[in-house]
């Protein structure tokens, strides 16, 4: 199994229009469940803390194995919703890791 966790900030010119893009964001993401072969979990998280250092919204998906995350990332559904949302994700953080490796 592979994890691949990603977090945003999103744009947004005040605090009602953020509202509405991290609802956007979380609900293109959430239409992936079901439809990318080899995705065993997919989860969104928007940040409750509104901390100046939290990211807005995080996804947290697992995968059967290296294969089918490199299948997602170029899978039509996957490319669709990275259209969708264009430019509402304006600073990205990433980290792909296996369970059995990550100590080490």
């Amino acid at each position: 199994m592979i994890k691949h966790i990603v977090m945003w900030n999103i744009a947004g010119e005040g605090a009602r229009e953020r509202r509405a893009n991290i609802d956007e964001v979380r609900a293109q993401f959430l239409s992936l469940r079901g439809k990318v072969p080899g995705m065993r979990l997919l989860e969104v998280g928007v940040d409750t803390s509104h901390a100046d250092h939290a990211c807005h919204v995080v996804l947290y998906t697992e995968f059967e194995s290296q294969r089918d995350l490199d299948a997602y990332t170029a899978h039509p559904a996957h490319l669709a919703v990275r259209d969708a949302l264009g430019t509402l994700r304006v600073a990205k953080h990433q980290v792909d890791y296996r369970p059995d490796e990550a100590h080490g």
